[in-house]
């Protein structure tokens, strides 16, 4: 090998990957504590969505419907359930709620 070559040595690859590593452990765990959030958001959404639906449904039919089961045998809806997979309920007053 001729002296006047220029590359990488190892103590310089060592250093580039510890800080490679370091990064990556200081990311994973904001990326893991943000999708609870974004779950969280999403299931919010999509009660409005099906809120708005239920609302569609009384203006086809005059009234509330029984459960969110008739608004999805009805095709109004497509899931009865948020995207973290909580039921969905319908109360007394067209109101939709998480399930317990």
């Amino acid at each position: 090998m001729k002296l006047n070559e220029r590359g990488f040595t190892l103590i310089e690859m060592l250093i580039v990957l510890l800080i490679i590593s370091v990064l990556l452990l200081i990311t994973i765990p904001n990326v893991i504590k943000h999708n609870s959030v974004v779950d969280e958001k999403g299931c919010d959404a999509y009660i409005e969505l099906v809120q708005s639906q239920v609302q569609m449904y009384k203006l086809d039919h005059n009234e509330y419907p029984e459960s969110i089961s008739n608004l999805s045998e009805e095709g109004y809806i497509k899931n009865t359930s948020c995207p973290d997979n909580r039921e969905l309920t319908l109360n007394n007053e067209g109101l939709v709620e998480v399930g317990s």
